[in-house]
């Protein structure tokens, strides 16, 4: 991805750039609706994480050899691997446990919006952590995307049933737990660079999710899978794993980090639509005001370039001194 090419032909890369964006949140997303329907098929949220991690694992362990031979990186020391082994074990791994865990219960529309508040999470464990001063204008966004997912949980509460409080606990847990790993990633996304730390928390991510699976069932179960299943899982880690982090990245080299957190809104808006659609999952007037609400107070939040994947981080490490995601 070079800058040459970005400033020789500024209106082109814009345009790369704009579609890259939206089409990197719109398919992370959509690893909601494809766990939807692995479920189906009798496999439970541990299958469909364990198949995911699978199959994108050789994508990552590519990608991590390429970042590895990449001159210029700094060499990593045994804090930096103690670290990693950390983040892999928070970031993919619970939470993406609890995530498909909870969409057992909740619908995809629901969970995207909770896990959209990643932002809103970054920013209040760095006021108890690191004793960040908050702005006014911050508390505003909070309580706007906090009263837009009450009013889209009491609403799911009224249509789908009690359920959904223990499913919107799971995505919760999730949500807190990729930002504890957004919390502790900034430092070490400047030192070795974001793709590279992706993938190697992702290899840690796929042994914590393999190790899991092997203790609590038989190993064969996964063998013994549709070819349907497979299908979808193998969609899952391409389409939806590892093409939304190289297109983000890509989207960050040409638009920066803020425009880009900016159009990470369209996840949230398009599982509404693609819930409905693809799934039959009811969308009531009270729904698209939540959503609304809560796109609105997270806009307001990620303005100068929050955002709730890791790759926004190390752009605006470099661009703000006073970065401390």
């Amino acid at each position: 991805m070079s800058t040459t090419v970005s400033t020789a032909h500024p209106h082109a890369a814009r345009r790369v750039g704009l579609a890259m964006a939206a089409t990197g949140a719109i398919l992370f997303s959509a690893k909601a609706i494809l766990a939807k329907f692995q479920y189906r098929h009798g496999i439970d949220a541990l299958d469909v994480l364990a198949l995911r991690m699978l199959f994108s694992l050789p994508l990552f362990v590519a990608l991590g050899i390429r970042e590895t031979r990449r001159p210029g990186h700094a060499r990593m020391t045994r804090r930096d691997f103690g670290l990693i082994l950390i983040l892999g074990v928070l970031g993919y791994y619970l939470s993406s446990l609890f995530d498909f865990w909870g969409l057992e219960y909740v619908p995809v529309s629901l969970e995207r919006l909770i896990l959209f508040l990643n932002p809103t999470f970054v920013l209040l464990i760095g006021v108890f952590a690191f004793k960040r001063k908050v702005a006014r204008r911050e508390w505003i966004a909070l309580a706007v995307s906090y009263a837009g997912v009450a009013l889209v949980f009491v609403e799911n509460l009224r249509v789908e049933g009690e359920h959904i409080l223990l499913g919107s606990g799971l995505v919760l847990l999730a949500a807190l737990s990729y930002a504890l790993y957004l919390s502790m990633s900034g430092q070490l996304i400047a030192r070795i660079g974001s793709l590279r730390l992706v993938a190697y928390a992702m290899c840690v991510s796929t042994a914590a999710t393999l190790t899991h699976y092997v203790i609590a069932r038989d190993p064969s179960h996964l063998l013994e899978l549709t070819p349907t299943v497979y299908g979808l899982a193998a969609i899952n880690a391409f389409f939806c794993t590892f093409l939304p982090v190289t297109f983000t990245m890509g989207a960050v080299a040409r638009l920066g980090a803020g425009t880009t957190a900016q159009l990470s809104v369209l996840g949230p808006v398009s599982l509404v639509f693609l819930g409905a659609w693809l799934l039959g999952e009811p969308i009531t007037a009270v729904q698209l005001v939540g959503t609304a609400v809560v796109v609105g107070g997270v806009l307001l939040l990620t303005r100068r370039g929050a955002n709730s994947v890791p790759v926004p981080v190390e752009e605006e490490a470099r661009s703000s001194p006073q970065a401390s995601r």
